[in-house]
């Protein structure tokens, strides 16, 4: 129901995904606007506030028409245009002869709004309290797709931040996805997750960019999709489309902290360690408090050799994420370059000592050996990293930490293993 809000006015009225605001006529679904003329937004919003029950002929004309009397056929009209707007939750609204039209949001909805609040703490114990919440929304209605839509990233976000093991958390990914996808279609939103995991996890980088691109065609400069074909450049060494994919961002949207974020990790890859730094301290102006933003910007100071800084900074990401285990072993990596060796094999034991119980990224402690003079525990590391199918294999080829590896033969024959038959294209 719509309830009053200060200075008398009326507050916007929440349903699954979308946000009616009865101040401006206006329809939102997930923060964008939705067309809809002033009288269909009426049927919508008197749908809205009678939920759950019918809505006769004469309380629709009394409610949304003001007592004008139109025909039951312009009332069935105008209820149709609220029911493609709505498009895939058009169905919400439902007829019966003699008792009218009502609308039903689904038992799961708001298990899937809390699925999304944990969501988007972007930590490890968020994320699977959000995984579930929306599985026991896929159970109190399995015909809702967000319910999966929402499983599917989150699954996918524990694998791509190395909070869960990849290896065995971006099969669920896939198996909640194709769910998601059979039940709605393939969704811009849920095009660009696919390709997400083309890109990481399974190296497949002209099908991600392919699917970006048309993910892009059906909705041009979304920041989600732009962050991600820049990602996919990256990894392919393709330096100046990754900015250009940034540049297309639309206004406002550059404000987004993964755009910020990925500027940095442009600037790292193609080794110009100024400009990184350079959007680092930017990412941080914007937002001081986001996880990946602070650890990239670490890794900017790092690569540029200015290691206490760089400690500094990696250490206030892990108080922001403590649950990325990795990142302590980026501390030791800086300690390691700093000659403090006896701190950095003490946070190597607790690493080792935490992979016991925990996911812990043997990327990142394949770094961290190499930093300590251990090439070949460092090379072992990575080809454990290649089994967990690590979520930084696809940056293999341009991460300045591992170029004290490359010229190993180990190196490179765990490099083709990642890279397969893309492996000649792709060597840099």
């Amino acid at each position: 129901m719509a309830i009053a809000g200060e200075h008398g006015g009326v507050s916007p009225i929440a349903f699954g995904p979308f946000q009616a605001d009865p101040a401006v006529n206006r329809l939102l679904r997930d923060g964008r606007p939705v067309e809809l003329r002033p009288q269909a937004f009426h049927v919508m919003k008197t749908l809205v506030e009678n939920r759950g029950r019918y809505v006769d002929y004469d309380l629709m004309i009394r409610a949304a028409w003001g007592g004008t009397v139109v025909s039951k056929h312009t009332v069935a009209v105008t209820v149709g245009e609220v029911k493609k707007a709505l498009q895939e939750f058009g169905p919400w609204i439902s007829y019966r002869p003699k008792l009218g039209y009502r609308l039903d949001v689904p038992r799961s909805d708001d298990l899937i709004k809390k699925g999304w609040h944990f969501a988007a703490r972007h930590t490890c114990e968020g994320l699977e309290k959000a995984v579930r919440f929306f599985q026991q929304a896929s159970d109190a209605d399995p015909g809702d797709f967000r319910a999966y839509e929402g499983m599917s990233s989150a699954y996918l976000l524990l694998a791509t931040w190395g909070m869960r093991s990849p290896r065995e958390t971006y099969s669920k990914f896939l198996d909640a996805h194709s769910h998601a996808v059979a039940m709605r279609g393939l969704t811009p939103d849920l095009r660009a997750n696919r390709a997400h995991g083309l890109h990481v996890f399974e190296r497949r980088f002209e099908e991600a960019e392919c699917e970006l691109l048309a993910a892009q065609k059906e909705q041009p400069n979304l920041a989600a999709i732009e962050v991600r074909l820049a990602m996919v450049y990256c990894s392919m060494g393709r330096f100046a489309d990754a900015e250009n994919a940034l540049a297309r961002v639309a206004a406002g949207a550059e404000l987004d902290p993964f755009v910020a974020s990925t500027r940095i990790v442009v600037g790292i890859c193609q080794r110009d360690f100024h400009a990184a730094m350079t959007a680092g301290r930017q990412a941080l102006d914007l937002h001081p408090y986001h996880q990946l933003s602070r650890f990239f910007y670490a890794d900017a100071l790092e690569c540029a050799g200015l290691y206490e800084q760089a400690l500094t900074e990696y250490r206030r990401a892990g108080e922001l994420a403590p649950d990325l285990y990795w990142l302590r072993a980026m501390d030791g990596m800086c300690l390691a370059k700093m000659g403090r060796r006896d701190e950095a094999l003490a946070v190597l034991a607790k690493l080792e000592a935490t992979r016991q119980h925990n996911y812990v990224d043997p990327y990142q402690l394949a770094i961290l050996k190499d930093a300590l003079g251990q090439p070949e525990q460092a090379l072992t590391e990575l080809e454990f990293a290649c089994q967990e199918n690590s979520s930084m294999l696809h940056m293999m080829d341009v991460d300045p930490k591992l170029d004290g590896l490359r010229g190993d033969p180990r190196f490179t024959c765990a490099r083709n293993k990642v890279f397969g038959a893309n492996a000649h294209a792709l060597a840099s």
